[in-house]
């Protein structure tokens, strides 16, 4: 089995009130990890409360990750969203131990 990578992780509180247009704001930013050399992608929403979000990327190395979270374009994506959502804001990196899928998954509209 080839080295599937990491999950790089980001944990975002968005500000009350302002999910709806951090949401908004962040989504493709968060896809375009995939410019970066990611292989998938997720941005998550809690059900509850509707401002805890969860943005992971799944990169080769911590490297591809960090070519996405400081290049210029992502850098002017943090800006407008800045009062958005709390800080620090601070990737974590997981080995990935297994994963997969019985169904495939649905689309943000489903």
């Amino acid at each position: 089995m080839s080295d599937p990578g990491i999950i790089a992780l980001v944990k975002w509180v968005a500000n009350p009130l302002r999910g709806d247009r951090f949401e908004e704001l962040w989504l493709p930013a968060a896809e375009a990890v995939l410019d970066y050399g990611a292989t998938g992608w997720a941005f998550l929403r809690a059900k509850d409360g509707l401002l805890d979000f969860t943005q992971l990327a799944f990169v080769p190395s911590p490297a591809e990750w960090d070519s996405y979270w400081y290049s210029a374009e992502i850098a002017a994506a943090r800006a407008s969203v800045s009062g958005l959502h709390q800080v620090p804001l601070l990737p974590t990196f997981h080995q990935i131990a297994g994963i997969g899928s019985l169904i495939p998954v649905p689309d943000a509209a489903g």
